[in-house]
């Protein structure tokens, strides 16, 4: 086996492992409620589902394309789990800033500036978790679990990208596997915290 060969097997595995993600935190959603989970980081997650579904039919990502399409119908039963219906506003507020993220460097630079604008609203909806992390105590919600998971599947499609030379879209990921960790540790931090401010 090649490393071209090695690294599409890889990005066969970042979707299998993107779906179970997506499972386990529909399940974990509907047996524990939605408290800590937020509209507006799932409304810009849909969003970004379907992005990457059409960047991966303009560069020929089998990968993209399954690993989103399959991924898409649990995005959309958690996002109807948070009933968008009732606060429209964040719904169209995260539709105006992932408009204002991805068609402007789209204009400029194609399908190329369109990923990293994409990229940078996936670091945008990590930033809300990170920042509260950081200021409260409380980690209520938060799974260290599967913000680890998602910083590995971040990792996996790095190293597709990497041999698919699609490099736009591998230099933002990184970063947003990165921030999935530091989000994963500071949880368990958290985490840690409390159970010992409990005992």
């Amino acid at each position: 086996m090649n490393f071209y060969s090695f690294t599409v097997s890889v990005g066969w595995l970042a979707v299998a492992l993107g779906l179970v993600v997506s499972y386990a935190q529909f399940k974990r959603m509907t047996k524990h409620g939605i408290e800590g989970v937020s509209l507006a980081t799932w409304t810009l997650f849909l969003y970004l589902d379907v992005f990457w579904i059409f960047y991966g039919v303009a560069v020929h990502s089998w990968q993209l394309i399954i690993g989103c399409s399959i991924t898409l119908p649990l995005q959309l039963l958690i996002w109807f789990e948070l009933k968008p219906w009732e606060r429209i506003r964040v719904s169209l507020n995260s539709l105006a800033l992932f408009v204002a993220f991805s068609i402007p460097p789209a204009i400029q630079w194609g399908w190329a500036g369109a990923a990293v604008g994409a990229g940078l609203v996936g670091w945008v909806t990590r930033a809300p978790q990170l920042v509260h992390l950081v200021r409260y105590e409380a980690a209520t919600g938060v799974s260290v679990s599967s913000w680890t998971t998602a910083g590995m599947v971040s990792g996996l499609w790095v190293v597709y990208y990497f041999g698919a030379r699609l490099w736009p879209v591998l230099f933002v990921t990184a970063v947003g596997g990165l921030v999935s960790l530091i989000v994963a540790a500071l949880a368990h931090w958290r985490h840690r915290q409390g159970r010992a401010f409990a005992s």
